[in-house]
């Protein structure tokens, strides 16, 4: 079996404006849609609706329907419809989800409307996990079986389930696919893979658990900067309300920090490249769709870009060499391009 060329997408809410910038620049240097040059696009909410986006089909051709650089709009233009600024949500998260589900799922039917992941341009895996279950539940393109079957779940489904994160958004309700299996309640697969970049590689869609020649991107979403002040003293008092309000982005930066460590040790034989930013305090929140807000997660991801072209170049040649792409003419007039540390 061929080695595989596999993008990951970490979750992280508003977040995605940076995985989203990034890709925006990889398709602006190869001059091809990110789902031709990928096998393998795994995403965890923000970064499951991002690799859904990337591989749905246009209604009448096979071609992407959206490019990265539309995709990054969605974040400006309707992240705020998505994350609804009102007064009453911090009170209403104390005893239920913060934001109603309508705005989210309207967003999604419109961008996914009459799409399925039979239907994905390129392999895709999505996150998520199954209270009733208590399991990992995948969303694959792969074992889609036939069109319209059981499984073979609407891209909205997917997107919904994905993005569902505790305390913000209530789990997301799908029928069971045989008359032996349990309905599904699915909420956001970054409680267990935040960053799906190991879960993209051993699966059977994918890798097949073979690490020679294997092509990884993974796509952060920020991680904090360390704390200079010293935690201890508020932290041991914490109670199930103080931490409640916290645990969210602490297993979520967990995970994806983890990950990446495995990620580097696993796949020493391999070709891996993480992207990923540090974030100020102030830019945190999974869910400040303020412009100001998204502004400066987009020059975070510009200001990376702007630090490692020689890193991205290297990617971009390496991706249209697998692909069978031919080299743009800011590639194919460097000799050696791409030969970057």
């Amino acid at each position: 079996m061929s080695a595989k060329t596999i993008l990951s997408i970490d979750g992280g809410g508003i977040r995605g404006v940076i995985p989203a910038t990034l890709l925006e620049a990889i398709e602006e240097r190869t001059e091809q849609p990110v789902s031709s040059l990928f096998d393998v696009i795994a995403g965890t909410s923000t970064g499951g609706i991002l690799a859904l986006g990337l591989s749905c089909p246009k209604r009448d051709a096979a071609q992407p329907r959206f490019t990265a650089a539309e995709l990054l709009d969605l974040y400006r233009g309707k992240g705020g419809k998505i994350f609804p600024h009102e007064f009453s949500g911090r009170f209403r998260q104390l005893l239920g989800p913060k934001y109603s589900d309508r705005g989210r799922h309207e967003v999604l039917s419109e961008k996914f409307d009459g799409a399925r992941l039979s239907q994905a341009l390129t392999d895709v895996l999505v996150t998520s996990y199954d209270l009733q279950g208590r399991r990992p539940f995948f969303f694959r393109s792969a074992s889609t079986g036939s069109t319209g079957g059981p499984r073979d779940y609407t891209m909205v489904e997917a997107a919904m389930a994905t993005s569902a994160a505790p305390t913000y958004f209530r789990p997301t309700r799908i029928a069971a696919a045989a008359e032996d299996e349990d309905e599904l309640v699915l909420v956001d697969g970054g409680v267990f893979a935040n960053n799906p970049a190991m879960c993209a590689f051993v699966d059977d869609s994918s890798a097949k658990g073979v690490a020679a020649g294997a092509l990884i991107v993974s796509l952060g979403t920020g991680e904090s900067i360390r704390r200079t002040q010293r935690v201890y003293p508020a932290a041991k008092r914490w109670g199930l309300l103080c931490w409640g309000k916290r645990i969210i982005n602490l297993v979520f930066d967990g995970v994806s920090e983890a990950t990446s460590y495995e990620i580097g040790s696993v796949l020493a034989q391999s070709d891996s490249y993480r992207f990923q930013v540090e974030l100020p305090p102030e830019h945190e929140h999974l869910d400040d769709t303020h412009a100001a807000n998204t502004e400066a997660l987009e020059k975070l991801a510009k200001r990376l870009i702007d630090a490692q072209p020689a890193k991205l170049d290297e990617l971009c040649v390496k991706l249209l060499q697998r692909a069978g792409k031919p080299l743009p003419p800011r590639y194919a007039a460097q000799s050696g391009a791409g030969s970057a540390a």
